[in-house]
């Protein structure tokens, strides 16, 4: 994966007024996993992805950097 996912996740959560601990309790996950996703430490697996997208209303593609 790439900063585009990062930075399109930070600022996506920003955005809706979305805390760490918020995104992580919707998703699944801890809150250590938002932050490492968020600063390209981990990458977040598909079905992570396709949550990530359905939460924020957006494609994977647009997550990855792929479309705008």
């Amino acid at each position: 994966m790439n900063n585009v996912f990062c930075e399109r996740l930070k600022e996506l959560r920003q955005e809706k007024n979305v805390g760490q601990v918020k995104l992580a309790e919707s998703l699944g996950v801890s809150k250590g996993v938002i932050s490492l996703w968020e600063n390209g430490l981990r990458e977040p697996s598909m079905s992570s992805l396709i949550l990530i997208a359905r939460f924020f209303e957006v494609s994977i593609d647009y997550l990855v950097g792929m479309a705008d």
